[in-house]
C-alpha cells in the first residue's frame, strides 16, 4: 500500500478506535470456534474417543449443520438489540461453549460440543464483528471491515503454536477450560468497556449519514435497502452463491484435516502450525489492500477475482511435496481469506443496503456454515478411501474455476 493509504488507515483507526477495537476483539475471540482451532484438537480427540478421520469429520458436520440452522434466527437479532447487549450475550455463550468442550464426557457429546463452539465462535462472534462494522460505517466501510477482521488472521497466527504447546503440557480438555476463562475475564470486560457509550452514539455512528455519503464507484451498484425476503426472490443472488460458499467448503476441509494431509506429505506438525503465521501475515496484507480498493472501486467489481489465490494455492498443495511449499500454500490461502473477509460483507451491503444487513448476513453465514460442515467429512471420507491428492486437487480447482466464471457472468448482468 502507498504511504497515503497507510496514513488514511491510521487517521481512520484513531478516529474510530473503540468501535474498531471491539470488532477486532470479537473477530479474535471467534477463533475458539473456528475450524483451524478445533482442528488442532483433532489428534487428541480422535485418540481419546477412538474415532477415524471420517467419523470425527461426520461429528463435526452434524454439530456444524445444527449451528447453521440456528444462525439464521440468532444472527438476525443484531438488527433489533443494542449492539453492546447483543455482543455481551455472544461472549457469555462463547464462554459456555468452551467450558462444554472441556467437560465432554462421551463421543456422543462431541456433537453438541461442536454445535456450541461453531454457533458461538465461528457463527455469532464473527457475525457480530463484521455486521457491527457494516451497520455503523457508511463511508469507508471497506476500511472498517478490513481493520476489524484483522482479528481473524491474528488469531490464526498466535493461537495454533501456543495451543499445540498447551495441549502437550496440560491436555486438550484443560486447554479449552483455559479458553473459557480467557473469554470471561478478558474478552467480556473489554467488550463491555469498549461499547460503554455506544448506545448514546448509535445514531451518530452511522458515522457518515446517507445524505453525506460520498459518491464512489460502488454507488453504481448500490440499490435500495432490501429485506431478506426480497433478496431471496432475486435470482442473481443464487448465482453469486457458489463463489461465496467455495472458500467455506474448501478452506474449512483443508484446515480441519491439515495435519493428516501434512503427514501424507511428510511435513511435521510443528512446521505446518508455524506456517499459520504466514497465513496470518498474507491475510492482513490482503485485507488492508482490498479494504482501500473497495472504497474506491466497489466490492461487486472486485469479487470476480477473489478465488484466484485459492486456485493457485490448491494447485501448489496438490502437486508440490517439498515442505517449503506448505508455507506458500498457506500464504495464498491467507490472501484469499483476507480478500473474502473484507469483500463479502461490503458486497452484500452494496447490492442490498444496510437496513436489514444483519438478517441478510446471518442467512449467508448460515449457508457458509452449512458449506463448512460438508467439507471436513467429504475430505475425511476421501482420505479414508485413499483418494489421491491429485484427484482431489483437480476436483477442487474445477469448482473454483466454474464458480469464478459464474461470478463474472453475474457481475456483467448486474453492473
Amino acid at each position: 500500500m502507498s504511504s497515503s493509504s497507510n496514513h488514511g488507515y491510521i487517521q481512520f483507526a484513531l478516529r474510530n478506535r473503540r468501535l474498531l477495537a471491539f470488532g477486532f476483539l470479537m473477530a479474535l475471540g471467534s477463533s475458539f470456534g473456528q475450524t483451524f482451532f478445533i482442528g488442532i484438537f483433532t489428534p487428541s480427540i480422535e485418540a481419546e474417543f477412538g474415532l477415524s478421520h471420517s467419523q470425527w469429520g461426520s461429528i463435526y458436520m452434524a454439530g456444524t449443520l445444527m449451528s447453521a440452522g440456528a444462525l439464521t434466527f440468532t444472527g438476525r437479532w443484531i438488527d433489533h438489540l443494542e449492539l453492546r447487549t447483543y455482543a455481551l450475550l455472544v461472549c457469555a455463550f462463547l464462554a459456555v461453549a468452551c467450558a462444554a468442550a472441556a467437560f465432554s464426557p462421551t463421543a456422543w457429546f462431541l456433537i453438541p460440543m461442536i454445535f456450541l463452539l461453531r454457533q458461538a465462535g465461528q457463527g455469532l462472534a464473527s457475525h457480530t464483528a463484521v455486521t457491527g462494522m457494516v451497520k455503523y460505517f457508511r463511508r469507508d466501510r471497506g476500511k472498517a471491515v478490513a481493520l476489524a477482521t484483522l482479528g481473524f488472521p491474528v488469531g490464526r497466527a498466535l493461537m495454533p503454536v501456543a495451543t499445540v504447546a498447551l495441549i502437550a503440557a496440560i491436555g486438550w480438555r484443560e486447554t479449552y477450560a483455559v479458553c473459557a476463562v480467557l473469554v470471561l475475564v478478558v474478552l467480556t470486560p473489554a467488550v463491555a468497556w469498549l461499547l460503554t457509550s455506544h448506545a448514546r452514539r448509535e445514531t451518530a455512528l452511522a458515522l457518515e449519514a446517507p445524505s453525506t455519503e460520498r459518491k464512489t464507484a460502488r454507488s453504481t451498484t448500490h440499490h435500495e435497502d432490501r429485506s431478506l425476503r426480497q433478496v431471496l426472490r432475486d435470482p442473481i443472488f443464487y448465482l453469486f452463491l457458489p463463489a461465496i460458499l467455495a472458500p467455506s467448503f474448501f478452506d474449512t476441509a483443508l484446515s480441519f484435516h491439515l495435519l493428516p494431509i501434512a503427514a501424507l506429505k511428510s511435513w511435521s506438525a510443528e512446521w505446518v502450525m508455524t506456517g499459520y503465521a504466514v497465513y496470518a501475515g498474507t491475510t492482513i496484507m490482503a485485507s488492508m489492500w482490498i479494504g482501500t480498493l473497495v472504497d474506491k472501486i466497489g466490492a461487486v467489481r472486485l469479487y470476480v477475482y477473489s478465488l484466484t489465490p485459492y486456485i493457485i494455492g490448491t494447485l501448489i498443495l496438490g502437486f508440490f511435496d517439498n515442505a517449503a511449499w506448505a508455507w506458500v500454500y498457506l500464504g495464498l490461502y491467507g490472501i484469499g481469506s483476507g480478500i473474502k473477509a473484507t469483500l463479502i460483507p461490503v458486497f452484500l451491503s452494496e447490492l442490498y443496503g444496510t437496513q436489514h444487513i444483519g438478517a441478510i448476513r446471518s442467512f449467508v453465514a448460515t449457508l457458509s456454515v452449512f458449506a463448512s460442515a460438508l467439507g471436513p467429512p467429504a475430505l475425511g471420507f476421501a482420505l479414508d478411501l485413499d483418494v489421491s491428492i491429485t484427484t482431489m486437487t483437480f476436483v477442487s480447482v474445477a469448482y473454483f474455476v466454474a464458480s469464478s466464471l459464474l461470478m463474472i457472468f453475474c457481475v456483467r448482468s448486474r453492473v
